[in-house]
């Protein structure tokens, strides 16, 4: 049996633009960065009141990135959805999906660089 969730990994094609995206846009802290045996270079960031990780790779070898839709998207929650929004537009990360009210409180979607979706959750009070 598993006992927690350490980190989710996605392979990027640009590790800079991606990595930049986490931190300036999303607000995440880069906790370490290293290149791996096998070359694939790592980047692991996580969210202020989080303790997994998010893992960003870059590894050529393994050819190019290909990100299905609705194959995967990451959740974060956030103060203000409104607020964020405003944020994220400022930096060329206008919401594609949203905001959407729901019982617990209102969602919406952005698309991180190489087209990754990005849930971002404002609960209710």
């Amino acid at each position: 049996m598993v006992s927690k969730l350490l980190h989710t990994r996605y392979r990027v094609e640009d590790l800079e633009k991606t990595i930049s995206f986490y931190k300036d846009v999303l607000g995440l802290e880069e906790v370490r960065r290293h290149k791996s045996p096998r070359g694939s270079e790592l980047v692991f960031l996580k969210a202020p009141e989080s303790e997994e990780l998010i893992e960003i790779t870059h590894y050529p070898a393994s050819g190019p990135v290909t990100v299905g839709p609705d194959l995967t998207h990451l959740a974060f929650q956030v103060e203000d959805l409104e607020a964020f929004a405003k944020h994220a537009a400022s930096k060329g990360y206008p919401l594609s999906d949203g905001p959407t009210q729901s019982s617990s409180g209102v969602f919406a979607f952005i698309d991180a660089p190489e087209g990754y979706e990005i849930e971002l959750i404002q609960r209710n009070s």
